[in-house]
């Protein structure tokens, strides 16, 4: 059956996907965010703007979206897809290791904005629980917005993360709460949610074990077709799987896709599925973005400008000021409060649910819940700014205007990312031999003790793109890899790689699987610190138990020429890789002698 351009489904298509051919390349050139274009482009179609002249120009009618509302589900789609590839950067590890900062920051930033904002209104005319309400929905921060532009690896973007996932977790608890505030809510409001909260619970151990159990072998039986439409949609079955189930029980479906993704982290797929995925997310996330832009209404605004400015001001730097308290208390680093701080300030696409079950609740009026959300819309497209000033004022902060520098182009010098333990041997022995470096660390403090002793270290994130950019990798000799992040290496390793094809890169691996996905991702030399310390460890037991030195030395090239072999057949490495142990000095004096 023929489609033609009357269709409405087919004509907003059309408008979606040429905005993304048209945003996304502009906005790179000029090295701007294209999550503003996206929300201008969304301004400018939506029915706010062009498409309120269609009556007069029908010709419009297929520049601009016909209905704003038939494009939320993709909307929400892009988020769910974008909790799904954070997902996937984690493991329950790491997450398990952030659980202070999720159940700690997390609510205490959460509770704190909201009961400011919430009494700043009520002492502004509005009763106590449309003020609770309102608190509550702009304490929210936008997921979709924040961890794109810093990341979960970072200073900032690991306190970030912790903070939003704890808002997405509450997102539920705090709907069912503001039911149970309406006027007519049942006197058992606060009795579901202990009920959403079990059901809730079991369903993420069930989702938990039956993925530990199945996902391995759904997608093992993917690879072996060797079709990438078919991982492709296993990947996509899984997150719809996870959030539906997530949904049904009470949960939000972003809480079921992040789930999924960390499930997929566990296996050796992840990095397949991440690449197949991503194109999607970026669409759908875009599509998102659009719909804030169309739900801004210029003519609105430029009535009420000095209330709406008021407004998103006092909201911004409520949050940012919590943040920023309470993440000082936690000893997090001046710079870092701060920029985290301003990232954290603005209102969140969740934030349009809250009020819009706030006004459904009788809490607050129509005209209030519509105020507020164009606020919300507001922070959303201004929140690309505020990363920008709080990078800036994080550096400023910090007293180091280093970040700006850039690496020597003599061509002569080594670059060492990271300065802790691992980095400053390195560093050590380049010096005793007299070769240049720059080395990059992102922790302040151990910049300027490194300073202080002649070091040649300079302060800087490499999760920040443009960082990288700076240091200038094609004119350098070498470049180390020395971060204890698996993830940030191999990621690090793989954009350095499409950068300079020539440069070596040695990297420091965890572990074999480590050491092999390094290698496919580009690196030259990947050394796993765990395999040599284990296998000289070995030695020294056996040796102490009274084994012979001859049958000791023999096993241990036998088993670290298995090792070796193992991370060639994963990496697929034409070579072989290097894991040796370096002869004492003693063995170098008998090997002079003979």
């Amino acid at each position: 059956m023929a489609i033609g351009l009357d269709n409405p489904q087919f004509s907003d298509a059309l408008v979606i996907l040429g905005a993304a051919g048209l945003v996304i390349p502009a906005f790179a050139r000029f090295k701007i965010s294209p999550v503003i274009g996206f929300i201008l482009v969304g301004l400018l179609v939506g029915p706010a703007g062009l498409g309120s002249q269609v009556d007069r120009w029908p010709w419009l009618y297929y520049l601009t979206i016909s209905n704003p509302h038939s494009i939320e589900p993709f909307a929400e789609f892009g988020i769910v897809l974008l909790l799904f590839s954070i997902g996937l950067e984690l493991s329950f590890r790491r997450l398990w290791a952030m659980r202070r900062l999720v159940f700690g920051i997390g609510p205490v930033e959460l509770l704190g904005s909201a009961l400011i904002i919430g009494a700043a209104l009520h002492f502004m005319g509005q009763s106590w629980p449309g003020a609770i309400g309102l608190g509550l929905a702009l304490a929210l921060s936008s997921t979709a917005l924040v961890l794109p532009l810093v990341g979960t690896v970072s200073a900032v973007g690991r306190g970030a993360f912790a903070m939003l996932l704890f808002e997405d977790l509450a997102l539920v608890p705090i709907i069912f709460a503001l039911g149970a505030l309406a006027p007519s809510a049942a006197a058992d409001g606060f009795g579901n949610i202990g009920m959403v909260a079990l059901r809730g619970g079991l369903t993420v151990v069930a989702i938990y074990i039956g993925g530990r159990l199945v996902l391995p072998r759904l997608f093992a039986q993917a690879a072996r077709t060797k079709s990438p439409e078919l991982f492709l949609a296993a990947s996509l079955l899984v997150v719809i799987v996870a959030s539906v189930a997530t949904t049904a029980a009470g949960l939000s479906p972003i809480v079921g896709a992040l789930l999924a993704g960390l499930l997929i982290a566990e296996t050796e797929y992840h990095t397949e599925v991440e690449v197949i995925t991503a194109p999607f997310k970026g669409l759908a996330l875009g599509v998102f973005l659009i719909s804030v832009g169309m739900s801004l209404d210029l003519r609105l605004i430029v009535r009420n400008w000095s209330d709406l400015l008021l407004a998103v001001a006092g909201v911004v730097a409520v949050k940012t000021a919590v943040t920023y308290l309470f993440l000082r208390i936690a000893n997090a680093r001046r710079g870092v409060a701060a920029e985290t701080g301003l990232l954290m300030g603005s209102p969140s696409e969740t934030t349009l649910i809250v009020l819009a079950t706030a006004a459904q609740a009788q809490l607050i009026q129509a005209s209030t819940a519509a105020f507020w959300q164009t606020v919300t819309a507001i922070g959303l497209t201004i929140t690309p700014v505020l990363a920008k000033v709080g990078s800036a004022i994080s550096r400023r902060i910090e007293g180091n205007d280093d970040t700006s520098a850039t690496a020597p182009d003599d061509g002569k010098h080594t670059v060492i990312i990271g300065f802790g333990r691992v980095g400053r041997m390195v560093a050590e022995l380049l010096d005793v031999h007299a070769q240049p470096y720059l080395a990059v660390e992102a922790d302040i403090d151990v910049v300027k003790a490194a300073r202080a002793s002649g070091k040649s270290v300079m302060y800087g994130d490499v999760i920040r793109a443009e960082l990288v950019d700076r240091l200038n990798l094609p004119a350098a000799r070498a470049l180390v890899l020395t971060m204890d992040d698996p993830v940030l290496t191999v990621r690090l390793a793989r954009r350095v790689r499409a950068l300079a094809p020539e440069l070596p890169i040695i990297a420091r691996a965890r572990d074999a699987a480590h050491a092999a996905e390094l290698y496919r991702a580009g690196a030259t030399d990947a050394v796993p610190e765990t395999l040599e310390s284990s296998l000289q460890l070995s030695e020294a037991v056996l040796v102490d138990l009274g084994v012979a030195m001859g049958p000791v030395i023999a096993s241990i090239h036998e088993k670290r020429d298995e090792l070796r072999q193992t991370i060639r057949q994963e990496a697929k490495l034409s070579r072989e890789p290097r894991i040796r142990r370096l002869p004492r000095q003693s063995e170098i004096g008998t090997a002079s002698q003979i």
